[in-house]
């Protein structure tokens, strides 16, 4: 059954926790329009339709859902990565990636699938299962799985929440069928077993300060200490653009940069 935008308009708006008033103050319009939008009494021109989904957030995919709910056609392409058209914007986060190494960095797409990764992301998946680095691989499986990198990381506990807690927001922000069911995948791992993770073998720094909630994994017997980053594109045009994210793995001590350090060497 199709639904007409006005509906879709209010659900993201109330997602949003607005008001009509202060949307309408957003989008440069008035809350009689856009409660007669919603209602379906108006139907909104499309340069309004792309306006509101703007100043709701709208994920560039979902703009295209409402563009065409509207009766207008999609704007914003959806162009495989592997498209020619796509080639500087692959060479470019190539060389991005190369440049960050021997530090860890990858690429993933909106449900978390590497579409790119450099040599320090494989330094941290040596040893891992052939199951789990069979293509696509996917970040959030191999960080959680028991038989993945979970076993290794020494405050897992903290990690996971901060981890699933992420997906939450995300799946509440995107209407991804395919991201909820890998955040119900993810969440029902067993984490039973798993060691303490201020264990006297791996103790942590009593000298370091993190200034942001640190992953600490164990790497051959040495314990390494990150800090995630996650960049994204500023105003997107394409659906796949949108969707991707650069994660980067900052040292978070002198100890984990110089034994990176040596591996690169």
């Amino acid at each position: 059954m199709t639904t007409s935008v006005g509906p879709l308009l209010r659900s993201w708006r109330e997602r949003r926790g607005i008001s009509q008033l202060e949307l309408a103050g957003r989008a440069d319009s008035s809350a009689r329009h856009i409660s007669f939008v919603e209602t379906g009494r108006s139907r909104p021109s499309e340069e309004m339709v792309v306006r509101l989904a703007e100043r709701l957030d709208v994920p560039v995919r979902d703009r295209n859902a409402l563009l065409l709910a509207a009766g207008y056609a999609p704007r914003y392409p959806h162009t495989p990565l592997d498209a020619p058209q796509m080639a500087a914007l692959r060479e470019g986060l190539e060389r991005l990636l190369a440049a960050y190494e021997p530090y860890p960095a990858l690429v993933v797409d909106g449900t978390y699938t590497v579409v790119a990764a450099n040599r320090g992301i494989a330094v941290l998946l040596d040893g891992l299962p052939e199951h789990l680095l069979a293509p696509p691989l996917n970040a959030m499986r191999i960080t959680l799985h028991p038989e993945g990198l979970a076993p290794r990381i020494q405050n897992l506990t903290e990690w996971r929440g901060h981890l699933l807690a992420q997906m939450e927001r995300q799946v509440a922000l995107a209407r991804s069928e395919q991201l909820r069911a890998l955040y119900e995948e993810v969440a029902a791992y067993p984490v039973e077993g798993h060691s303490d993770p201020m264990g006297p073998t791996y103790a942590a720094d009593p000298a370091a300060s993190p200034l942001a909630l640190p992953l600490r994994i164990v790497h051959e017997g040495q314990l390494l200490s990150f800090v995630s980053t996650i960049a994204t594109f500023n105003t997107p045009m394409d659906v796949t653009v949108a969707e991707l994210a650069i994660e980067t793995l900052l040292p978070a001590d002198p100890a984990t940069a110089k034994y990176l350090r040596s591996l690169g060497a």
